[in-house]
């Protein structure tokens, strides 16, 4: 039903593409915008801009007890690759990387992580209000990398491609993030942590998904939960081979879902 993706350092980008990817991301500055859900609670966010408009913006997801920090060093590598991005608080999070999460503390009480659903739906809702193609990347990380399949299954003609890291059944017997893997209409790229565990959870939810439309990452070195695999403070060892793949999904898109 899927297929494993295996990649050794740097085989796709030398050393200096690497760096100039660096400088390049270091010159991205986050736009702070004010995002409404539908049930009106406002939703903070932050956009990284590209120059390029033609690619689908990326829309990125928090783990839980996080906020939009988790991407402060990803999101500018994305507009280096040229795409446009959004880092969301969403009202199921906290404190974590220096920063608070500004949507929890407006929102002033605990809530489980399905109850965050309509900040990833607001976020959906802004590319096409900017002129971007109206399909975009849904990136969720732990339980929004669960959250984002249930996103793609009820809005499946707004995703162009789904990205988890770290899927897991987070949401409940009541909302099986494998039936919603079954619905999927676009491609899916799903990695975890180096964990037999977080391994076994994210191969049952790719093999849910139809058509061989799921790439598995299973990292080789490092590996840890969530998005921050991709964060070289979190992961030095594997960082680059995870990004590595990252990247390969991303060029490998499917033209006629790269252009409005």
């Amino acid at each position: 039903m899927f297929r494993d993706a295996a990649l050794t350092r740097r085989q796709l980008f030398p050393a200096f593409v690497a760096g100039a990817l660096s400088a390049r991301a270091a010159a991205a500055e986050p736009r702070p915008i004010v995002l409404r859900a539908s049930d009106g609670v406002s939703v903070y966010a932050w956009h990284y801009p590209a120059a390029d408009k033609s690619l689908p913006a990326i829309l990125l997801f928090h783990q839980a007890g996080s906020n939009h920090a988790e991407y402060a060093t990803i999101a500018p590598r994305l507009a280096a690759l040229g795409h446009n991005s959004i880092a969301i608080d969403q009202r199921s999070g906290c404190r974590m990387w220096g920063q608070s999460n500004r949507t929890a503390a407006e929102y002033g009480k605990d809530t489980d992580y399905l109850a965050a659903l309509p900040d990833l739906e607001a976020a959906l809702a802004w590319p096409s209000s900017q002129g971007f193609p109206p399909r975009s990347i849904v990136w969720g990380s732990s339980y929004s990398a669960a959250l984002v399949f249930l996103l793609a299954a009820k809005h499946p003609s707004a995703v162009a491609a789904v990205m988890a890291f770290s899927p897991g059944e987070y949401l409940g017997d009541n909302h099986s993030v494998k039936d919603a893997a079954a619905k999927m209409q676009a491609p899916v790229f799903i990695t975890c942590a180096r964990d037999s565990e977080e391994v076994a959870a994210a191969r049952a939810i790719a093999g849910a998904v139809p058509r061989s439309l799921a790439v598995q990452f299973v990292p080789k070195s490092g590996g840890v939960h969530g998005s921050s695999t991709l964060r070289q403070d979190k992961n030095p060892v594997g960082s680059e081979d995870n990004w590595q793949a990252v990247e390969k999904f991303l060029a490998g898109l499917p033209p006629s879902r790269q252009k409005p």
